[in-house]
């Protein structure tokens, strides 16, 4: 930071504002960051899991009805193992009296191990097609159904319709599975059954060109011979007698552990298995039939050359007679149930080990999934109690909001006595040039009478002069200016304090005006000796500006109604710095302003609660404050105000064990600000977020229409607060705007803070720049 430059030329120390300041800038850039990474974090988890889901690039479109007139005839007719040797199509059948017993849609957490046992009980072992995302999420099931012996093969990441789908889209979800398997068994595989596939006499025109793309990579697309259709759950008995094959004929044979409810799957699978045993039937994998056929097809060729000595018992390592790689090679992890390693090998020959980049990357996205697996359910938890919360604060403003009005605007309501006697009025200024005569201007008009202190805090551009010649001008012999050394707004009160004459001190920020009435209806609530401290009624004056005018709407709805709302429950968290009013002998007794937090207002506030002193909300005395008329400007103060009332409630955090005053406050005020102030802002864009995602993934018109819900009810808070404090309804137009841009930056400031608490930063009181735009009171009454 560059040090300032006297008049006469002199470069000068900074001062200890201006230093703070150049720590604060320092310090906020990377937490402003981290909160924005903390959303982007959040966002990313929601559309994993919305992915993996199918919500987030989801296609229900499933194609029937298409010619096949480019399809092979020897495919259309041929067995349901379809490979590509050369480029050019072969199919495999299953030998007599042998099941291929595959599974589509898996793994399910509730069937695919029911299913696992059944085989495990009847040493039978399975193929199964399994589905990238659900495979990301129950990698156990995948690991144990490897390491039992079953084969897997690939049913895409999202189960889409392949035939719709861009290459790119194709080569995704046939990767992105691969490292699923990888992650969850460290394997990945060679097998590939295509969504809504049947026999292969259902290629059509559409979806041949992927099983020749695919085939061309290396894999082995494989189809049905025998449907059990049992996802149409027709009961037990048909399903077993749909699955069966005629005759002695082998077959591919079709099942699902998961897409649905499956306990007739569940039920049928052991009288089948027992049926087909009982008929002479074996069981093995694709690659066990795989292997047969070579079997076969090498004992019939070493018959006819006479070799049959030298090829028995010998396996193929390189490209098979169908153009399957590595059918004995050994790669495969499972130990079987009865059987030997090399039949296990070859009964998973699809299988190929996982290593290097494939293997890491699979065991990452096997753990960002279980992180958004775990985060999703507590987020929508969190964004439940969320959502109770605002509705419940909705409900507790308008309802104790409208009491309160009632109460203090009834003919016969009275605090006591009128208070007449004179106040003194503390305004504190740093650099307030442009505001203070407009400040003392509006104090000239007061019908109380008063004293006025202008504690001047080292200001250097002529504030302390421009007082005195404003009060000169305007024959205010009441007026006192103090100079002093830089020190802070605490201190600067303390000042006037010390120095007021009477024993009710009025405090109000430089750039602030008041009505004339405003002073007398502040302090006639101390007519009432438990009151301590009264709170003002502050208005944004430069409200015809677009961020003005958001200012504005948070003003009459949120801080005005909160505190009626907090007035009637006696736990006023904060009296605002630009309108309140003490007792004299309470501020001393509680130590004066605190330079311990960056919210000296709110500290003090909650003091003289833990002190046993009353703190009430004075609607009818109105002061008119210049809100920051820029984003930078409004971020900076927002951070101070939320960074500062956390500070204040950690140095009160005693109050919660506190018996008397102080614990009340500390069990009933405290949780409430914790609650409406700090937690619910925090995890309010859980709201947004869902909201944004449900409206571009899930349902529009529904999470519209939620939306709107919403803002109508906030819209009905916001015309109520209005209309008690008798403002101009045309402010709520800006309203909608308002939500979706203002609350996200608030939103952001409250994360920042929260991140500066955790982090152990601290800051120090930040100078907003000023225009002196609010002169004289504009806006009131009228609707």
């Amino acid at each position: 930071m560059t040090a300032p430059t006297s008049a006469r030329g002199r470069r000068r120390a900074p001062s200890r504002i201006e230093r703070a300041a150049g720590r604060a800038a320092a310090l906020q850039k990377p937490r402003v960051i981290l909160a924005l990474l903390l959303l982007l974090a959040l966002t990313c988890v929601m559309l994993l899991d919305g992915y993996l889901r199918a919500e987030v690039g989801g296609d229900q479109r499933v194609r029937t009805g298409a010619g096949s007139g480019k399809v092979p005839d020897k495919v259309l007719d041929g067995g349901p193992i379809l490979t590509f040797r050369g480029g050019q199509a072969t199919t495999v059948s299953v030998p007599s009296k042998t099941i291929a017993l595959t599974f589509d849609d898996g793994p399910n957490p509730t069937y695919t191990p029911q299913v696992l046992k059944i085989l495990e009980q009847y040493d039978v072992p399975g193929t199964f097609f399994l589905v990238g995302s659900m495979v990301s999420r129950y990698p156990s099931i995948v690991k144990t159904m490897v390491q039992q012996g079953n084969e897997v093969g690939i049913h895409t990441f999202t189960h889409v319709d392949l035939s719709y789908q861009s290459d790119a889209r194709i080569n995704r979800e046939m990767e992105q599975t691969q490292l699923a398997l990888a992650g969850a068994a460290g394997i990945t595989t060679t097998l590939f059954r295509a969504p809504y596939s049947s026999e292969t006499d259902a290629i059509d025109n559409y979806s041949w060109p992927v099983y020749k793309k695919l085939g061309n990579e290396g894999y082995t697309s494989v189809f049905v011979d025998t449907d059990s259709d049992d996802w149409k759950k027709p009961g037990v008995s048909k399903i077993v007698k749909w699955a069966t094959p005629s005759g002695t004929k082998g077959a591919a044979v079709l099942f699902h552990d998961a897409g649905g409810e499956r306990s007739q799957t569940i039920k049928a699978l052991p009288q089948y298995i027992r049926k087909m045993k009982a008929k002479g039937y074996t069981f093995t994998t694709v690659s066990g039939v795989i292997e047969k056929r070579n079997a076969a097809s090498r004992q019939a060729a070493a018959t006819d050359t006479g070799a049959t000595g030298q090829t028995t018992g010998r396996t193929s390592t390189g490209v098979t007679d169908t153009g399957v790689a590595g059918t004995g090679t050994g790669t495969g992890s499972g130990t079987g149930t009865g059987t030997g390693a090399a039949t296990v090998s070859r009964l998973q020959a699809a299988h190929r080990t996982a290593t290097g980049m494939t293997l890491y990357e699979g065991k990452s996205l096997i753990v960002a999934v279980a992180i958004a697996e775990w985060a999703l359910p507590v987020l929508s938890g969190l964004l439940f109690v969320v959502g109770v919360a605002v509705m419940g604060r909705f409900g507790m403003m308008l309802l104790i909001a409208r009491r309160h009005y009632r109460q203090r605007n009834r003919r016969r309501f009275s605090w006591g006595p009128t208070v007449t006697r004179p106040v003194s009025v503390i305004v504190p200024a740093y650099n307030e040039k442009e505001c203070i005569a407009n400040t003392l201007e509006s104090l000239a008009r007061s019908t109380h009478p008063i004293e006025i202190i202008v504690v001047d805090d080292g200001s250097t551009d002529g504030t302390s002069e421009i007082a005195r010649g404003a009060a000169d001008k305007l024959g205010m012999a009441n007026v006192r200016v103090i100079r002093q050394e830089n020190a802070g707004k605490p201190a600067a009160l303390n000042n006037g304090v010390r120095n007021a004459s009477h024993d009710i001190v009025v405090m109000m920020d430089g750039d602030t005006v008041f009505e004339p009435e405003t002073v007398r209806h502040l302090v006639q609530p101390f007519a009432d000796p438990e009151v301590g401290a009264v709170a003002g009624n502050a208005k944004v004056g430069n409200r015809d500006t677009i961020i003005g005018a958001w200012q504005h709407i948070e003003y009459v709805m949120g801080f005005n109604l909160d505190r009626r709302m907090y007035d009637l429950l006696r736990c006023m968290p904060t009296i605002p710095g630009a309108i309140g009013a003490f007792r004299r002998e309470a501020v001393l007794q509680v130590g004066g302003m605190s330079e311990d937090t960056l919210a000296e207002d709110t500290d003090i506030t909650i003091a003289m609660h833990r002190a046993g002193w009353r703190v009430v909300y004075q609607e009818h005395a109105k002061a008119w404050t210049e809100a920051p008329g820029s984003l930078k400007q409004l971020w900076s103060q927002r951070y101070r105000w939320s960074y500062g009332t956390m500070q204040a409630l950690w140095k009160h955090r005693k109050s919660l064990t506190d018996q008397g005053p102080s614990g009340r406050f500390g069990r009933v005020g405290m949780p409430l600000v914790v609650l409406f102030q700090i937690v619910t802002p925090v995890f309010a864009p859980l709201i947004d977020v869902f909201t944004v995602y449900s409206m571009i993934f899930v349902d529009f018109e529904a999470a519209l229409l939620a939306w709107l819900a919403v803002l109508g009810i906030q819209l009905a808070c916001a015309a109520y607060a209005f209309r008690l404090d008798k403002e101009k309804y045309r402010y709520l137009a800006m309203m909608p705007l308002q939500q979706l841009a203002y609350r996200q930056m608030m939103y952001l400031v409250l994360i920042h803070s929260c991140i500066t608490a955790l982090t152990g930063g601290r800051l120090r009181w930040q100078k907003l720049k000023r225009t002196g735009e609010v002169g004289t009171p504009a806006g009131v009454g009228g609707r």
